[in-house]
């Protein structure tokens, strides 16, 4: 393996400067590029962990997501290595599987961890992760969902919700809306989602009938099922349901194989259903469908900018920036 001593005697200058060319010190401009070029020749790879000693930082990032194979969190973690790797960072992954107690126990994992901040790509909003985000001993800057107090990467999920049923309202007179929801834990999605969902129906004279909310988890088996016993209901009790709105993508796709199944039964008009999210994969098989474009990847980026500008500025204030969005398929 490779030493300093190597790099030193193959480019001709002292040991000492191969040191201080590794660490950022003063190297002439006509030595660098020779010093460069000894390093390529010798293959010699820096100990991280020294120099990481000597600087004190890893330029490690721990991320914590819920999903990796959701869409929505895949672009947002592309974006936050791009924004790391931008700035000389490395993350370290961890996949919850949308398990609360499971995002805990990896944020404390990597808090004691010799890492230099933490990224949160937030499922639920409770005392418990409040706690840990208000003592945690390295800066945090949380994705998706507000905490007080913390640096966060927000969606408009609200004036999204709002906007998208304004439009639907307002494209059909007297329809009839069914609403799949998720957990309220989740304030983002199943809570600012349907309040913004109802504003903008509102607006309109229209309201949600208790009877057409129902329940999902984040799967497009989930929204199968519940779209399925939905349909069922509406022809037992005769009722009308012109739109199913669900609250993401992956929901939507298992409400769209549910209402293709279904059919026009008893001549009943098959429900437009809407999303959130804007997932490519059913907009290549579907044409596009009522949904919101978030922009996600650009959040992971943002948020690996804030969580870098903390480490590199202790004392900084945290911040808060909100997303936009753009309605797509009305």
């Amino acid at each position: 393996m490779a030493t300093i001593k190597d790099v030193a005697r193959i480019a001709g200058v002292s040991s000492a400067m191969v040191s201080r060319y590794l660490n950022d010190g003063y190297v002439s401009a006509e030595k660098r590029p020779i010093i460069a070029a000894a390093i390529e020749e010798c293959g010699y790879r820096p100990s991280q962990q020294a120099r990481s000693l000597r600087r004190g930082r890893s330029r490690l990032v721990g991320v914590v997501v819920p999903r990796i194979n959701s869409e929505s969190v895949a672009r947002i973690t592309a974006g936050i290595e791009q924004g790391l790797s931008g700035r000389g960072y490395q993350m370290l992954l961890a996949n919850t599987d949308n398990q609360p107690e499971q995002e805990l126990a990896y944020l404390d994992l990597f808090a004691g961890y010799p890492v230099d901040g933490l990224i949160l790509v937030g499922s639920v909003v409770s005392d418990a992760h409040a706690a840990f985000l208000a003592s945690c001993p390295v800066p945090v800057v949380v994705v998706g969902q507000r905490f007080a107090g913390v640096s966060c990467v927000l969606h408009d999920d609200y004036g999204a919700a709002r906007d998208l049923a304004s439009r639907l309202a307002a494209s059909a007179p007297d329809a009839t809306f069914a609403y799949l929801s998720v957990d309220p834990a989740d304030v983002a999605v199943g809570v600012r989602r349907r309040e913004g969902f109802e504003a903008g129906l509102a607006e309109h004279g229209t309201a949600l009938d208790p009877a057409l909310v129902r329940r999902c988890d984040f799967s497009a088996e989930s929204g199968l099922a519940v779209t399925r016993r939905l349909l069922d209901d509406r022809d037992r009790l005769g009722a009308k349901i012109d739109f199913i709105c669900c609250s993401t993508d992956l929901i939507a796709a298992g409400a769209l194989r549910a209402v293709a199944e279904h059919g026009g039964k008893d001549g009943m008009a098959r429900p437009t259903v809407t999303g959130f999210g804007d997932n490519r994969i059913v907009s290549m098989l579907t044409g596009g469908i009522p949904t919101v474009h978030f922009a996600y990847r650009t959040s992971g980026v943002k948020s690996a900018e804030m969580l870098i500008d903390l480490v590199e500025n202790p004392g900084s204030v945290a911040s808060s920036t909100i997303m936009g969005y753009r309605v797509e398929g009305i």
